[in-house]
């Protein structure tokens, strides 16, 4: 049986370390290639780090693999502004979605968001959305959305108001019952396990998937 290649965008990331952490691991990988700003502290004999600026994602000679795990996003307060948040998580998505089908990747995976709409009248459900209908449509014989709420793990800076929202959602979980199930915080590794379940079992055509089937 063939083992399966890899493209990672976003592993300098809270869900992305977990993702490229399980794919080193994993021997259903024989390369990894992980795609960023800057290097990472990683060595493994199948990973390749390339260096890439998202501006010119376009250009990029990219490996021909798989699956394509993508991780990439920021938030307003880092972005600085509405347009450079959509810059990140709608173009440089887009821009990596089209990419990697034109050169052949048969797997897109996306970390999206609970409540990802395009249609919505809130801005970052609407941008999340149009990214996840902006991958479909590159498309790839399987894609897998992934819908988390607040994400739980040590990401190494300060987000006192995610930091709330946990507490909150922690103290109050019983009120997150029913189909309000899928807005409980959850694990960014149990994500990221999901993530990598999902692309080794590779169904055909656009699945998403919301708290309790990331826990399955």
């Amino acid at each position: 049986m063939s083992r399966r290649t890899a493209l990672l965008a976003g592993a300098t990331g809270l869900i992305g370390g977990h993702v490229l952490r399980l794919l080193l691991a994993d021997d259903a990988y024989q390369r990894v290639t992980a795609v960023g700003r800057r290097g990472l502290p990683v060595t493994s004999p199948k990973l390749q780090q390339r260096l890439v600026d998202f501006d010119q994602l376009a250009d990029l000679d990219a490996p021909k693999v798989d699956d394509v795990f993508c991780c990439l996003g920021t938030t307003m307060k880092k972005a600085g502004s509405q347009e450079a948040f959509r810059k990140v998580d709608l173009g440089y998505v887009t821009a990596l979605a089209r990419l990697c089908a034109r050169h052949g990747a048969k797997q897109f995976l996306l970390v999206s968001a609970i409540g990802a709409n395009p249609a919505s009248r809130i801005f970052y459900n609407r941008v999340k959305g149009e990214a996840e209908a902006a991958v479909r449509a590159a498309g790839f014989a399987a894609t897998q959305v992934f819908q988390p709420s607040l994400l739980l793990g040590n990401r190494g800076e300060s987000r006192p108001a995610e930091r709330l929202g946990i507490l909150v959602g922690g103290a109050l979980g019983f009120v997150f019952a029913g189909p309000l199930r899928r807005y409980r915080p959850i694990p960014a590794a149990t994500v990221a396990a999901a993530m990598v379940k999902a692309a080794k079992k590779a169904r055909p055509g656009a699945h998403v998937y919301t708290y309790d089937d990331m826990l399955r």
